[in-house]
């Protein structure tokens, strides 16, 4: 694991489903997706039934706050366990793993899979780590997510790390090479989820070529006082943030029983697989995180917020006029709710913002809401079904665009807490590698 370690990264020893197995039915959308809606994880447990899934290594984030957690959680760590034991795994190889997604909007993402050490990943906002959150991180969603990681024998990986490469010196130049050979894995995903293929990159020279290319990366990101910002996490910083938040105590507790931090240093506890993306791939869109408010007066939501972000209010007919309103600026926001009069109202607020809108817009979010009277959503389509429910408020934010992206982050810090989105929630990752962890 030592070839990449200087740049905070180390080659895994990937685990995919034995030849045979349905790899449709195994390949899970990532976990934080649909947190509001039981139904999509009800019909891939339908398509799973039966079969071996990583739906079984994991635990949907909408039954975050069921009664029956700890019983759930429990028969994650069984499932991992008998997976192992029972020849669900073909044998492991040690290689990164180059990933093209192809996508039910048309477009394909390139990827490449690695693992990255958490002593190089800092979620802080004053970070100057390798690897830096790039929005706020809420440290009480990191218990639960901390609970399903202890102890686990298996991670999967949902987290996708965004490398600044306009030209495309790294995940695209290891995949000229790679796509040449026969793939490990090629399937169609379940739900409107796409298709995904995977080759294996093992050959030392191979990953010389990737050690090369990080080298220059980390050069050409590196600031004035001599610190490389390599790779901004793009998609699951709070379940990095609970992977770390466990090397820690497992480094810690080794450490005061007695081993030596050298011996505690090989442990696989200490590294977290994540798929690296280029943020110039055409096939990655920046999307904005929806909100959606329960139990608010319309009105007075939108009064509070206009006073802050000042603009004006006006009403649209129709969600088409709605979207079509917000997607034409960086600085409007709709409002979607069912009033006492049994209607469906659409209000656009064209705000005075120049900034990322939701920079602006959150804390005025945080000062009017209850805790756990909002949600974070992805995809329009679930704004506009929330939003139509009584004592609901969707609240549909404006695009997010690129540019300066990793100067903004390097200068500013962090960005308000779920503040972007990599793509529509179908295209997020889907979970089909898997490595040990725990013994």
């Amino acid at each position: 694991m030592n070839i990449l370690k200087e740049y905070g990264l180390a080659v895994p020893s990937l685990l995919l489903p034995a030849n045979g197995t349905d790899l449709s039915a195994w390949a899970v959308i990532a976990c934080d997706q649909y947190t509001q809606d039981k139904e999509y994880w009800e019909r891939a447990a339908r398509l799973a039934e039966g079969k071996p899934s990583a739906l079984n290594l994991i635990l949907p984030e909408v039954y975050l706050d069921a009664e029956d957690k700890q019983e759930r959680i429990q028969k994650i760590h069984a499932a991992m366990r008998s997976y192992l034991a029972e020849g669900v795994f073909a044998p492991a190889r040690e290689c990164l793993m180059y990933v093209e997604r192809s996508t039910s909007y048309g477009r394909k993402r390139k990827g490449l899979v690695v693992c990255i050490d958490l002593e190089a990943y800092d979620w802080k906002p004053e970070s100057h780590a390798l690897i830096r959150a790039t929005e706020q991180t809420i440290t009480s969603r990191l218990p639960p997510r901390m609970e399903i990681r202890r102890g686990a024998a298996l991670e999967l990986p949902h987290i996708m790390l965004l490398v600044n490469d306009p030209e495309r010196s790294l995940v695209e130049e290891a995949g000229k090479t790679a796509r040449g050979r026969e793939p490990l894995y090629d399937t169609d995903l379940m739900l409107n989820g796409g298709h995904i293929t995977g080759w294996g990159i093992s050959d030392e020279a191979e990953i010389a070529a990737v050690n090369s290319a990080i080298e220059k990366l980390a050069a050409a990101n590196t600031d004035a006082q001599g610190k490389p910002f390599l790779f901004a996490v793009g998609d699951g910083n709070h379940s990095l943030a609970a992977a770390k938040a466990v090397w820690n105590e497992y480094r810690d507790a080794r450490i005061a029983d007695g081993c030596s931090e050298e011996e505690v240093s090989c442990s696989p506890v200490r590294y977290a697989l994540a798929e690296i993306v280029n943020i110039y791939d055409e096939a990655l869109t920046f999307e904005p995180i929806h909100r959606v408010i329960f139990s608010a007066d319309p009105a007075a939501l939108i009064q509070a917020v206009r006073e802050k972000l000042g603009g004006t209010v006006r009403k649209v007919c129709s969600r088409q006029e709605a979207e079509e309103a917000v997607g034409a600026s960086r600085s409007s926001f709709a409002f979607v709710y069912t009033g006492r009069d049994g209607e469906i109202h659409y209000t656009i607020l064209d705000s005075a913002v120049t900034e990322l809108a939701v920079s602006r817009l959150q804390p005025v979010l945080d000062e009017f809401v209850q805790d756990g009277d909002l949600d974070y959503i992805h995809g329009s389509d679930e704004v506009f079904r929330l939003g139509e429910k009584k004592q609901t408020i969707g609240l549909l934010l404006p695009p997010i665009v690129k540019d300066n992206f990793f100067s903004t982050i390097a200068a500013a810090g962090c960005l308000p807490r779920k503040s972007f989105s990599m793509g529509e929630a179908d295209e997020k990752r889907f979970y089909l590698e898997a490595r040990r962890l725990f013994s």
